[in-house]
Formats: C-alpha cells, structure tokens, sequence
C-alpha cells in the first residue's frame, strides 16, 4: 500500500499524517532517553553528595593557619593573664583575677592613653589628608600619576629605616631645625626630648608614612563611580565642592568608615614608630611599649597578657560601638 492511499484510507491530509508520524517519534525517542536523563542525573546527584566536603579542603590550609597563628595564641595569652607566670619558669601559679586587679587599680597604667589619642588626632588629620588628596588625584590633574606615586612610597619604606631616618630629621640643629631656620624661625626645640613636643613629632610621622595607604582606598572607591554622574552634575552646575558633597562623599561612605575603625584600632595598638625612636621615654610609652617592657624587663607576663587582652577588648568594644553608629549601609550607583 502506497503512502497516498494509506493517507487516503484515514481520511487525512499528507501533511498532517506525516506531522503525526514525526510526533510519535519524538515521542517513541523521549521514551527512551528518559530512563538514560534519569541515570544520568542521577549519577550527578551522587557525585555532587560524595564532594560536597571539596570547598573544605580548599580552605583546610587557611584555616589551620589561622587557627594555629592567631586563635591558639590568644587564648594561650588568655591563660597567661590568670597566673604570675615570668616567661622562665616551667612552673606558673593560678592567681584569678589578680593581675586585672593591679591593672584597673593603678591609675599609672592607664595614663599611656592619653598619648593614644594623639595618636587618634594625627589619624583623623591623616584621613582628611588622604581624602582630600584622592579627591583631586581623582580628576584630569597634572602629574597625578607622579603624585601619587610620591604619597604611596612612605608605606612602602620598612618601619625601622623610616624611625632612624625621623631621629636625624628631629635632632637639634638637624633637618626640621634648618628649615624653620630659612622660614625665620630660630629657637633649639627638643623634638624627642621635650615631653609636650615628643608625641606630636611621632604622630607626626605616623601621618607622614600611613596618608599613602588611605589614599590607595579612597582612590579606588572613587574610580568605581560611574562617570556619568559628574558629567550629571557638571551640567546642573554644581562644582567639585559640591560634586564631592553629593556624589564621592556618600558614595565612598563604607570605605570612610572602614578607614575610621582602622585608625582607632592603630591610635590604640601604636608600637613601631615609638619604639625605634624614643624606646617610650619621655612620655611617649604607648599601651603596647608598657606591655612588652612589664613582659621582657620585669618579667611579668601574666601582668602583660591582662593588658594585652584589655587591649584588645577595648579595641573589639570600640570597633563594635563604631559600627552601631555607623552601621554599614548598601551604596546604589546610578
């Protein structure tokens, strides 16, 4: 029988006929990749429960890293706190609270914060600097890419290089001496020795070496703005005062606050600087030199551990608070 008289025989068009011959043969050929879909999903599934532990593994190193480098010590500092422990003795006795006793009853332990919030001045002027220099750097200037070269190279110079190189900058009749000399001003100032100077001149320098790294961050906050909102606000007539009040300014508000946590968390634990240059005399110990100096010249390590954990609780509080105050909030830019 030919085709056209089976088609003739149901009573249907040729074409519909063969459409539904092609019908059932999609039909006739899902029958039977079903069952292999299925296996093969199935297969999938298996594979993807039996490494659903690969992501671990990947983290398996960090993770021992972190613990063994940063959580191990802590709570070993933690122990520490609660014995009379000398950091030679194989033998350490637990004494309690003892030593967060001496601590908060002895008032001349905690006036090493006063020269902390020197340091939180010099980093609020640091911020301002950085802040204002990436503003501008961010825009068609000239030499941008010298200058910006020139504010980052202080954070990359070694903290002990940049502290010998400030003692002979403040030394009577040194650098900082001959340059007021030029401008007119004559006078032998004790840069490191005069307790009402020695802070300011070390927080100075402190400003000097660290401008570099917030300007890195406000830089390139401000170059992910898109450009289509200056080119919004040149033609509304707003200039770059208000150009930075309404569009960088709200727009790099996260960095900012990153930025602000990051100079109070330093103000508190400042070391470097000091250390090379004064070794804390003169009224220039900070909390962390009293701690090293009470651990390795009057050894007492149980003594240095409680300041070390009040350190860092008040750190932990401060940066807490700020970010109760401050709490983070999703940037939409348009």
């Amino acid at each position: 029988m030919t085709a056209l008289q089976r088609d003739r025989g149901t009573g249907k068009p040729p074409a519909q006929t063969a459409a539904t011959g092609v019908a059932r043969a999609a039909d006739a050929a899902t029958d039977v990749s079903a069952p292999i879909d299925r296996r093969r999903a199935s297969r999938r599934k298996g594979v993807r429960r039996h490494w659903w532990f690969t992501p671990w593994l990947y983290l398996l190193v960090p993770l021992a890293l972190l613990v063994t480098f940063t959580y191990l010590p802590i709570g070993d500092m933690i122990g520490y706190s609660f014995s009379d422990w000398d950091g030679i003795s194989p033998e350490k006795n637990n004494v309690g609270l003892k030593n967060y006793t001496d601590l908060f009853t002895r008032p001349e332990l905690f006036k090493v914060f006063l020269v902390s919030g020197v340091y939180l001045l010099a980093a609020v002027v640091q911020i301002c600097l950085a802040l204002y220099f990436a503003t501008v750097l961010s825009f068609n200037t000239k030499f941008r890419n010298l200058f910006k070269g020139i504010l980052f190279f202080p954070y990359l110079i070694n903290g002990v290089a940049i502290g010998f190189v400030f003692l002979y900058f403040f030394q009577p009749h040194g650098t900082l001496d001959s340059l007021l000399e030029l401008v007119g001003i004559h006078g032998k100032f004790l840069w490191m020795g005069d307790p009402d100077l020695v802070n300011k001149s070390l927080a100075g320098v402190s400003v000097w070496r660290y401008t570099g790294l917030n300007l890195v961050l406000f830089l390139g906050a401000i170059q992910s703005i898109p450009p289509h909102l200056y080119e919004a606000a040149a033609l509304d007539g707003a200039n770059r005062w208000q150009q930075f009040r309404h569009i960088i300014a709200p727009s790099i508000k996260p960095v900012i606050s990153l930025s602000a946590i990051l100079a109070v968390s330093g103000s508190l634990a400042v070391f470097e600087i000091p250390y090379i240059m004064t070794g804390g005399a003169n009224g220039s110990q900070t909390f962390v030199i009293q701690s090293i100096t009470m651990a390795f010249k009057f050894d007492k390590f149980g003594l240095a551990s409680a300041s070390a954990v009040v350190l860092l609780a008040m750190i932990l509080l401060v940066t807490w608070i700020q970010r109760r105050l401050v709490p983070e909030e999703r940037v939409e830019l348009s």
